[in-house]
């Protein structure tokens, strides 16, 4: 019996060695055990980024990807702060920076012009949609419709306060100009706040981004999306990366079929170049 009770236990023994063995060779060289790749971003992009993240870790075991979060000017200031310091000594959270993905190509932009990024990666587009309460029946197919209908009250978001707010303003004034909507806006602060408003029966309609939408799906229904330039999402190596091959290898999986399928379920786009 103790016998038989070796050679099982012997046999498990290989077995599990031979696993470890062929995860060793599966696993690219460039990825250290247990290692945590540090993404500074917009948490605007949190539910996003949390997705592409389990998914990138899901095929590539041993790595950790952790998201520090922060506005445009707070990732700008941690990374100016980085540049101007001994660079091995800062740390976001519980390591080095990698990669940057903030809410927008501006912040990218402005760190290109100093050569703080590179490899700019575009990943996802956002646009926004017309949404109307989904037990309503009777609404407006299209944004021209929209525009014709001088009944129809309208939420957004405040341009002062919110990139929601800007883009929908814009938007208007090309889609209609001031007098077609004078009377008609009801203005709240945020994509939360228009929601409510709209809800809560302030308005008829409302225009909020994709992800929004999707957010809030079982409240409302998409019956229109905007033409024209949505807002573009990149992505970009930090210049000290302290895994080059590693920040390679995300970017590239971002922009793969996997990636494309949890971003469009998300509601957002994929850029189409």
């Amino acid at each position: 019996m103790n016998r038989l009770l070796d050679s099982t236990w012997t046999k498990r023994v290989l077995i599990k060695g031979m696993m470890i063995a062929m995860i060793g060779l599966l696993t690219p060289s460039w990825v250290v055990a247990n290692e945590h790749m540090i993404i500074a971003a917009s948490p605007s992009l949190a539910a996003l980024l949390n997705a592409l993240g389990h998914a990138f870790e899901d095929k590539h075991p041993g790595v950790k990807v952790q998201l520090f979060y922060g506005t445009g000017l707070e990732l700008r200031q941690a990374i100016a702060t980085m540049e101007n310091r001994n660079r091995s000594q800062y740390f976001i959270g519980s390591g080095p920076m990698h990669l940057i993905a903030p809410g927008g190509d501006e912040v990218i932009t402005r760190l290109e012009a100093r050569q703080y990024a590179q490899a700019r990666t575009p990943y996802a587009t956002e646009s926004l949609v017309l949404v109307v309460p989904e037990s309503l029946v009777e609404a407006p197919a299209s944004f021209e419709a929209l525009a014709q209908d001088v009944h129809i009250r309208i939420a957004v978001a405040d341009p002062k306060l919110t990139v929601l707010g800007q883009k929908t303003q814009e938007f208007l004034q090309v889609l209609g100009g001031p007098e077609a909507w004078k009377g008609r806006v009801d203005v709240a602060t945020d994509a939360r706040g228009v929601l409510d408003h709209l809800m809560n029966g302030k308005a008829d309609a409302a225009i909020i981004f994709g992800p929004d939408a999707i957010q809030a799906a079982n409240r409302v229904r998409v019956t229109a999306i905007a033409s024209g330039r949505p807002v573009m999402h990149s992505m970009a190596m930090e210049r000290f990366c302290p895994n080059r091959p590693l920040c390679e290898e995300f970017l590239g999986f971002i922009r793969s079929p996997d990636a494309h399928s949890i971003i469009k379920q998300l509601g957002y786009g994929v850029p189409t170049k």
